[in-house]
C-alpha cells in the first residue's frame, strides 16, 4: 500500500520511556514508512526513540534523513548510518529544516522538546506558515490528557477554536493515523491566522 506523502517528519523521544510499547511504535512506525516508501525525517539521534525509529526505517529498506543541531553532534548522538544527516547551528533551525522536508507531521511519546516541536508545528498551521497535517500517536494513553488538553480545555477557555482544535489528528494505530493524516492532508487545516 503507498500513500500520498513523500516525506514524513517524526517527532519522538531521545529517551526510550518507560513502557515498552513506546519502543515498539517508534519501530512499527519506521517499518511501515519504509514498506509505504515514504521518507523519514527526523532530528537525527542514535538514541531512544529516535534511534529506534530510524534503524526500523533503514532496516526495511527505507531512506532517511535526520536534521541535528552541531552541539548534539559534539556530543556524539548524531545517527552516522542515516540516508543523510544534515548539521544545523541552532534547534529553531532543525525545526525548519524538518519543516521543509517533510509533507505531514506524527509525533510518539517524547518529553518536553518532542512538545515544542508538536506544538510549533501546530501553532505555524495557526499562523498559516504552513498547511501539514500534524498527528499524534496516542501509545497507551500516553496523550490521553493532551488531547483533552486542547481539545476541550483550551476550546472551552476560549483560546482556541474547536476548529483549530481539530488540526491536531490523534490516533492509536499508526496505519490509521496514516490515513486521517491523508484525510486532513485532502482537506487543509480547519482555520488558518485571519487579521
Amino acid at each position: 500500500m503507498t500513500t500520498g506523502f513523500q516525506s514524513l517528519c517524526v517527532f519522538c523521544g531521545s529517551q526510550s520511556g518507560g513502557h515498552p510499547a513506546y519502543l515498539a511504535s517508534a519501530r512499527a512506525t519506521g517499518r511501515l514508512l519504509a514498506e509505504r516508501s515514504v521518507r523519514l525525517v527526523y532530528g537525527g539521534g542514535s538514541a531512544g526513540m529516535m534511534g529506534a525509529v530510524a534503524d526500523a526505517c533503514l532496516e526495511a529498506g527505507g531512506e532517511v534523513i535526520g536534521v541535528i543541531p552541531a552541539f548534539l553532534m559534539d556530543l556524539e548522538l548524531g545517527h552516522r548510518g542515516v540516508t543523510k544527516l544534515e548539521v544545523v547551528d541552532t534547534m529553531l533551525e532543525r525545526k525548519t529544516r524538518m519543516a521543509e522536508l517533510s509533507d505531514a507531521f506524527i509525533t510518539l511519546p517524547g518529553g518536553i522538546g518532542t512538545l515544542d516541536e508538536l506544538f510549533e508545528m501546530l501553532t505555524w498551521i495557526r499562523l498559516a506558515v504552513h498547511t501539514k497535517p500534524c498527528g499524534l500517536l496516542n501509545v497507551e494513553g500516553f496523550y490521553d490528557e493532551l488531547i483533552s488538553f486542547c481539545g476541550k480545555t483550551q476550546v472551552e477557555g476560549g483560546f482556541i477554536s474547536a476548529r483549530d482544535a481539530a488540526n491536531l489528528v490523534a490516533d492509536e494505530s499508526i496505519a490509521i493515523l496514516l490515513e486521517k493524516l491523508e484525510e486532513a492532508a485532502r482537506r487543509g487545516p480547519s482555520s488558518v491566522y485571519r487579521s
